[in-house]
């Protein structure tokens, strides 16, 4: 283990709860504890915040890749050692590996000491402008820490026939307004209308449900597989393949039943499409959809940990956790032992994702940490991180692509999204570009072989087609461009085990998902909080809350953004994560209170939002 720097012993020695790692998960967990009047002690033996989800510089991120890719040198698991004296059962911690087949070019000179990069670990990762991520980070105060900006823009690839066995890289812009769709050269007028009307036949049915009347898509179509409710509206295979891919997000191939992996149904596909339709123009300086928060996706982890320390958490990084403790007399008592020696105790221990906790031979509580010890492991992500002096497209620096099932080769069971930002989102310098990758895979070969072939595609990139409004409509490859091409300087490429949390006295948290957004994660998160700490009484206190859909657009008077073009509001499924370990371990109390707007806060200072 390496060498571990001196503290002077931590005070008080007990609280409410601990938390162990500064990922999304439990720095959202920390704030709701902090805001619910807990005393929460909260460490990382990083020097930095965010863990999984943070945003550092290109040689930090190489060294918490590798050192996470093989057990640490020295993080085998500390003797167990009981304290009989105390009755304390003492187990050791160890390392479980999230990170494997890591790959990456050597950094070049100029980028080596640059602290104008700094990528995310856990890339791509976007924000739906309805998403009600937005609420959960207003109500909780969070919002006054963040800025957002708008993805400009958004693309799909074509699906390409490959008798031939190459790949197709043309990538179209997702017509996903009634002015895109009807200026959309690459698509017929029949289809045109049928997607219009599609969208409008949508927007119907949910009406009518707010308005407390039958929708107009019967329960028996909603039970089926959405690809197939798109071909009972006769939509063509490109339309299909749109709306499932690139305004879905669908993970896997949805046109193949017998080979899915997981099927969207019809209810999750129309909740999806709304979820997309109601984000257009949500925001009058928001050009798309999405958002992508200033200075990365860092930036929201250690937004809760302002809000956590705001409301009396303490913080300590640099500090390596070696055991968790247990009383033998009483479960609900935990604790952790640190390298230096201290012994500190808590009512509820939350640990990072990455923490193993074996069984002892001789521990048999009820309640014990080795009754959630072993994480179940989900499926793996592949992700990568590109850097390039070209922009894939001129006109656009920040740009979500997909390349959808069978779009790079005859055998891609899985998508592959692509997020371009660029200097304005101040993650890498000026004329520079970032490309984050991500695909979810069975095993490591397979991953790298998806993003391999999107990387290729993406380089070969360049030329740009203008429809009859002078916007750009679709790229392609092209030979007589080269210059235009994207200019690859460097490029690492890894595989992520997905994991999923667990509660008890001690809970483990959950690692980053494959989905684009927050809210999975952070209703997760929420929920096992619910379950974990039910035992609790917050005496008049609420936690964070997730306001429902139902009243999500009633708030167009609390928000607020910058006259400038980035957003101090809001993000979308780490949220949903935090959301359901929070219900596990409240189940009587709220997911953080109302927080009224700071009279000195830079929201006060834009325009109020138009919904």
């Amino acid at each position: 283990m390496s060498e571990v720097p001196a503290y002077p012993a931590i005070e008080p020695t007990t609280f409410d709860v601990i938390v162990v790692g500064s990922g999304l998960p439990e720095s959202i967990i920390a704030a709701a504890a902090s805001a619910a009047g807990k005393s929460v002690l909260h460490i990382d033996r990083n020097p930095f915040y965010g863990s999984h989800f943070s945003s550092i510089s290109l040689p930090e991120l190489l060294s918490f890749l590798l050192s996470h890719s093989v057990p640490a040198a020295g993080s085998s698991p500390a003797d167990d050692n009981d304290d009989d004296k105390n009755n304390i059962s003492v187990v050791g911690l160890s390392d479980r590996p999230l990170y494997s087949d890591v790959e990456a070019f050597p950094i070049p000179p100029e980028l080596q000491n640059s602290r104008k990069f700094c990528p995310d670990v856990s890339g791509p990762r976007v924000l739906f402008c309805a998403g009600h991520t937005i609420d959960f980070l207003m109500k909780s105060g969070v919002s006054q820490y963040l800025e957002f900006k708008s993805i400009d823009r958004s693309y799909i690839a074509a699906a390409a026939a490959h008798d031939d066995g190459t790949n197709g890289n043309h990538l179209s812009v997702v017509p996903d307004s009634r002015s895109a769709i009807f200026n959309d050269p690459t698509l017929a007028l029949i289809d045109k209308t049928k997607l219009w009307h599609f969208f409008q036949h949508i927007l119907d049915h949910l009406q009518a449900l707010a308005a407390g009347r039958p929708g107009l898509v019967s329960q028996q179509d909603l039970d089926t597989p959405f690809a197939h409710f798109l071909d009972k509206n006769r939509l063509s295979p490109k339309i299909k393949s749109i709306i499932l891919y690139a305004i879905a997000m669908a993970n896997y191939d949805q046109t193949h039943v017998s080979a899915s992996k997981n099927l969207l149904k019809t209810s999750d596909g129309i909740n999806r499409l709304a979820l997309y339709l109601s984000s257009l123009r949500r925001f009058p300086n928001a050009s798309g959809a999405m958002l992508y928060p200033m200075y990365g996706q860092g930036e929201l982890p250690q937004a809760f940990c302002r809000r956590a320390a705001v409301k009396g958490c303490l913080y300590v990084l640099r500090m390596h956790v070696v055991a968790v403790l247990v009383d033998r007399g009483n479960a609900r008592r935990v604790g952790i032992r640190l390298a230096s020696g201290q012994d500190l105790f808590s009512q509820q221990l939350v640990l990072d994702t990455v923490f193993s906790v074996p069984r002892p031979s001789d521990l048999s509580l009820p309640d014990s940490p080795a009754d959630h010890g072993p994480i179940d492991i989900q499926g793996k992500i592949a992700r990568s991180i590109c850097i390039t002096r070209k922009p894939l497209n001129s006109d656009a620096s920040n740009l979500l692509a997909v390349y959808p099932p069978r779009s790079l080769y005859p055998e891609q069971a899985a998508s592959v999204r692509v997020l371009q930002v660029g200097s304005s989102l101040a993650i890498c310098p000026k004329d520079m570009f970032v490309w984050y990758l991500s695909a979810l895979c069975s095993n490591a070969d397979e991953g790298k072989k998806l993003l391999n072939a999107a990387i290729a595609a993406l380089s070969t990139s360049g030329s740009t087609k203008r429809n009859s409004c002078g916007e750009d409509s679709s790229f392609s490859q092209s030979e007589d461009v080269g210059e235009a091409k994207p200019n690859l300087v460097w490029r690492t490429i890894y595989v992520q085990e997905v994991t999923e949390g667990s509660c008890g006295s001690v809970s483990s948290s959950f690692s980053p998902d494959g989905e684009m957004d927050y809210d999975g994660l952070i209703d997760a998160t929420q929920k096992n909080m619910k379950d974990c700490w039910s035992y609790w009484s917050f005496q008049g206190y609420q936690p964070f809350f997730i306001c429902s859909p139902a009243i999500k657009f009633h708030l167009g008077s609390m928000l607020r953004i910058s006259i400038m073009t980035s957003f101090h509001v809001l993000p979308t499924s780490t949220l949903l994560s935090g959301n359901i370990l929070f219900q596990k371990l409240f189940p009587n109390d709220e997911f953080f209170q109302d927080e009224p707007p700071s009279e000195d806060s830079l929201e006060d200072h834009g325009q109020d939002l138009e919904l």
